[in-house]
C-alpha cells in the first residue's frame, strides 16, 4: 500500500536521515553550492575575459616556454649560421621587435585575466563579509535569548561584563576604525 504524505509532513525515516547528517555531508553541500556559483560566474564571462584567460593560462605553461626555446633557437640558428642567407642578421633587430610586441600583448592579456580574477575575488570577499556579519548578528541574538532564558530560570550572569559586551550588536565601522588605528604608525619624536 502506497501512502502519500502531505507536503509539509516528513516521514520518520526522512527526519532521521536529516538528523544523522554528518559534517562531511554538510560541507559537501557547501562545496557544491560554491562550485555552482563559480560555474555561473564563469558562464557570465565576456568573450574578452575568456580569450584573455585562455592566453594567460597558455603563457603560464611549460609548453609556452618550450615553444619559445625552439622558436628562438631556430631563428638565431638560421640567421647566425653561414649556410643560410640571414633575413635578420646579428644583432637580430627584427627578433627584438617581435619579442617586444609579444611582451606588450601578453602583458595586456595577463592584466585582463588578473582583473577578472580580482573582480571574482572581490565578490567572494563581499560574500564572506556578508556571511560573517550575518553569523555575528545571529550569535548576538542567541546570546540575548540565552540571557533572557537565564534570567527566567534564575541564573543571573549580569555581573559578567564580557557577556554584556558580546550581546551588543557588532558595528563594522568601529572595527574598521580599530584596524586602521592599529596600522597607523605612532608619531615619531624626531624633533627631540
Amino acid at each position: 500500500m502506497n501512502h502519500k504524505h502531505p507536503p509539509n509532513h516528513h516521514p520518520a525515516g526522512a527526519r532521521a536521515d536529516a538528523a544523522t547528517q554528518t559534517v562531511e555531508d554538510v560541507t559537501r553541500k557547501n562545496v557544491q553550492a560554491m562550485r555552482q556559483l563559480e560555474e555561473a560566474a564563469l558562464a557570465r564571462r565576456t568573450t574578452a575575459d575568456r580569450v584573455a584567460s585562455v592566453i594567460a593560462r597558455f603563457c603560464g605553461s611549460m609548453t609556452f616556454v618550450v615553444l619559445h626555446v625552439i622558436f628562438f633557437t631556430a631563428w638565431i640558428g638560421y640567421n647566425a649560421l653561414p649556410a643560410f642567407k640571414p633575413f635578420d642578421p646579428y644583432p637580430f633587430t627584427f627578433l627584438t621587435l617581435v619579442v617586444s610586441l609579444e611582451a606588450i600583448f601578453l602583458s595586456t592579456f595577463i592584466l585582463i585575466s588578473q582583473n577578472y580574477d580580482m573582480r571574482i575575488s572581490e565578490r567572494r570577499n563581499q560574500l564572506d563579509l556578508q556571511i560573517n556579519l550575518l553569523s555575528e548578528q545571529e550569535n548576538t541574538l542567541m546570546l540575548q535569548m540565552l540571557d533572557r532564558i537565564a534570567k527566567k530560570v534564575g541564573a543571573h550572569v549580569a555581573d559578567d561584563g564580557q557577556i554584556q559586551a558580546l550581546e551588543e550588536a557588532t558595528r563594522p565601522e568601529a572595527l574598521v576604525e580599530q584596524i586602521e588605528e592599529s596600522y597607523t604608525p605612532p608619531p615619531s619624536d624626531k624633533g627631540n
